[in-house]
């Protein structure tokens, strides 16, 4: 699995131990030392020069992230054991001294996320916030006692610390209440908040790491190491974190456990720094020593393809089924892998490249500017999303096809979870108000309109299969956990699906829906029943207990009849489904009604013929519902469906089953543009409408002494008096109705449907 590949200096360059470090935009390594030097090293691991000497001892170091929105000179700032801080130039000049920001030690040093603030904080307790050139702003709390760590939440709008075994999250509002809580059953030594997945990483002197959430609820907690750990800090994708103890160096999942642990003879591992491509974290020991570790060996797959990092530089492709082998080399590090069916994406630090599965060897190259977080593949074409360029659409051929954009749309708020993608449309949430989900046209970037939902949306998916064009669905989960499904064309319907929801997938061939929720594998065969006939959903869906998931699970793929499912322990485990309901859905696609019938009588599955009802109806195959209606005893459905076959117009019996979908807006709208009104008028009466009955029959002057024949037999058989102003109006305009007159009128109106029928039928 994936590891740390370390890189080492035989010679130490620093003689005493390293306090701070952090890389530059150009990609260089800084590091200060207690031998009061500030040294660079290149991307490989390679001491450059030694760009200072500073005039004491330093106790962190950061350099200024860089903000595109205005140019600045290139500064980094160290915190000093004297109460002071300084601003530094590249060139190693000191361009501002603060004398006493604190009393004691500065002990962190923290720019924000834009790069507009400064927090620093010391032993006396406090946390102060100073502008990019070094001004005073303000104090921004006081903690109980020494501050050993601190940072910025996601949105720089609360500071998190250390307060002894305690995390505090601070807001910055000024009436806003802190949150507090024990972490630790010793002093906390180290934290950091990740801006991407919003979670939360410490360390302590109880030789524990654990995760949290941003409301201080504990996600993983690590069995407790030999020494206190040291040093934690997050990959900037929010997918990994990195851990630093003495002769030790670890590598873990976002969910908390442990890809790799690396024993490293170097000390304690006091700070930890990684490069913006996620891909390198470089290490500050006790000793002096500065490590490099690479990630390498990671993996992705598809299908029969297995693509795995043997190097910094170096990929090999391998089908499972044959054992051939490709082994490819690149001119820089990788950084980014992404598979499919068809293509291997593969990004360096300076290029992308597109590789076909049928052609290794001659990839199509995009030069890149930027750093790549997030690369999605669908149909002939995949979405990318790098640090300059934002989100961009491009062909295999490496054009690019489009560049989806809105207001405040930022490159690190988009996420695996937060951008769905089908080869005809993409999904965003958007970060500036997370109830909104915005749809683009990917081969354009044309806005499609937008999906409301009432709570903060925290993951999208599409469906992905190929017969859903046309029909594609967005499933989306809330800040509650719950499940929705929705059109992502016409009449915005937001469904709930289920509760308790960890991780969902559409399947990649076919229309099922496949969710963890609540410690079991939940897999929807025919989602779409929502939308046609609710009743058969709960029969559609099998449910598998899953053992010792965990509550951060993640579904890796859902393909044919195997769910692929990472456990909460970091372990792959795989599940399987039935494969008689996709068999049902191609046939039903394909209109081959007979062929899902003996399908479904040889397997005798209540599932599946539940399954074949749904999809019936959906296609209007009237004969086939009242089988499966028959199959699941549904007796009340089976005779309706009956009484549509005999409806004399293709119009009436339209209507009827878009009722039976309860669109009853849509089914009187179907009649009144065929000509039924008074078919439209006689639903509306039946669903107890009788305001729009009321409304439908003033519209075409027709039918009104029929509306008011039917509310009175109805006042009649209930006993109510009249109380719609309406129909009060009415009886007194047309009073006594005759009821032998309107039976005559709608003995007519039948008599013209059968006329047409007939005609349609011929």
């Amino acid at each position: 699995s994936m590891e740390l590949s370390i890189k080492q200096e035989e010679t130490k360059r620093h003689s005493d131990i390293v306090t701070g470090l952090s890389w530059s935009d150009a990609g260089e390594l800084l590091t200060v030392s207690d031998d009061k030097t500030v040294r660079v090293w290149n991307t490989e691991g390679e001491p450059q020069s030694k760009l200072t000497d500073v005039p004491c001892y330093c106790t962190g170091l950061a350099w200024h992230p860089s903000s595109s929105s205005k140019s600045q000179a290139d500064v980094f700032v160290v915190g000093c054991t004297d109460g002071s801080f300084k601003l530094i130039s590249q060139t190693g000049r000191i361009e501002k001294n603060e004398p006493s920001a604190h009393q004691g030690a500065v002990t962190v040093v923290r720019w924000s996320h834009d790069g507009a603030s400064l927090a620093t904080a010391g032993e006396d307790g406090l946390i102060k916030s100073w502008s990019r050139t070094g001004m005073f702003r303000a104090n921004l709390t006081q903690s109980e006692g020494m501050v050993h760590d601190m940072c910025w939440s996601p949105d720089a709008d609360q500071m998190l610390f250390t307060c002894d075994k305690h995390l505090v999250v601070r807001p910055l509002a000024p009436s806003a209440k802190q949150t507090k809580w024990k972490a630790h059953e010793a002093p906390v030594l180290c934290v950091e908040w990740n801006r991407v997945n919003g979670l939360i990483v410490s360390g302590g002197e109880d030789c524990k790491y654990r995760l949290w959430d941003a409301y201080g609820r504990q996600l993983y907690c690590s069995a407790p190491v030999e020494y206190s750990i040291s040093a934690v800090s997050w990959a900037p994708n929010g997918r990994v974190f990195a851990v630093g103890s003495f002769n030790m160096l670890r590598l873990c999942d976002k969910a908390g456990w442990s890809y790799s642990r690396a024993q490293p003879a170097c000390g304690s591992i006091f700070k930890l720094a990684w490069t913006g491509d996620s891909t390198q974290v470089a290490a500050g020991s006790g000793t002096g020593a500065v490590l490099f570790g690479q990630i390498v060996h990671r993996e992705v797959t598809s299908g029969v393809w297995e693509a795995r990092q043997t190097g910094v530089d170096s990929v090999s492709v391998t089908n499972v089924m044959d054992g051939h082998r490709e082994d490819l080399t690149f001119k820089d590090r990788v950084t980014e892998m992404s598979m499919s069916a068809s293509h291997l994406i593969v990004v360096t630090a300076t290029q992308v490249c597109i590789h076909s599965n049928t052609n290794f060897n001659t990839p199509h190259i995009v030069e890149l500017r930027g750093t790549v977080s997030l690369i999605i593949q669908a149909g002939p074409h995949f979405a990318m999303v790098d640090s300059i360029g934002g989100l961009q659409v491009l062909g295999y051929d490496g054009r690019v096809l489009s560049h989806p954009k809105f207001p405040g749309m930022r490159p690190d708020a988009l996420t695996s979870n937060s951008v769905a993608y089908a080869a005809d449309l993409l999904a965003i949430v958007d970060p500036t108000d997370t109830k909104v989900v915005r749809l683009f046209e990917p081969l354009t970037g044309r806005p499609l309109g937008t999906v409301q939902h009432a709570l903060e949306v925290e993951a999208v998916s599409l469906s992905a299969a190929p017969s859903a064009k046309g029909a594609r669905r967005l499933a989306l989960i809330d800040k509650n956990r719950d499940l929705h499904i929705t059109p992502t064309e016409g009449t915005q319907e937001i469904v709930k699906l289920h509760t308790m929801v960890d991780t969902i997938r559409w399947s990649s061939d076919n229309g099922s829906l496949a969710a963890i929720a609540d410690g079991s594998l939940v897999i929807w065969y025919c989602p779409e029943a929502i939308f046609i006939d609710r009743d058969v959903l709960p029969a559609t869906i099998s449910r598998q207990p899953c053992p010792d998931v965990g509550k951060s699970s993640e579904l890796l793929d859902f393909a044919g009849t195997r769910a692929t499912i990472r456990r909460s322990d970091g372990a792959v485990v795989t599940y399987a489904g039935s494969p008689y309901p996709a068999m049902v859905e191609k046939f039903a696609a394909a209109k081959e009604w007979e062929s899902a019938l003996r399908l479904c009588r040889y397997v005798k599955s209540p599932m599946l013929w539940a399954c074949l009802a749904a999809m019936a109806v959906s296609g209007k195959e009237l004969h086939t519902a009242e089988v499966a209606y028959a199959a699941i005893d549904a007796v009340d459905k089976l005779l309706f469906m009956s009484h549509v076959k005999e409806l004399p117009t293709n119009e009436a019996r339209e209507a009827e089953l878009l009722l039976f979908r309860r669109k009853r807006a849509e089914a009187v709208s179907v009649l009144v543009q065929g000509g039924w009104v008074y078919r439209a008028i006689k639903m509306c009466i039946r669903c107890f409408a009788w305001e729009q009955a009321y409304d439908i029959a003033r519209t075409h002057s027709t039918h009104l002494d029929t509306v008011l024949y039917h509310r009175q037999r109805h006042l009649a058989a209930t006993g109510a008096a009249e109380t719609l102003p309406k129909l009060q109006k009415l009886a007194a305009e047309l009073g006594q109705v005759d009821e032998a007159v309107v039976k005559q009128k709608v003995e007519a109106e039948k008599e013209r449907e059968r006329a047409r029928g007939g005609q349609q039928g011929g």
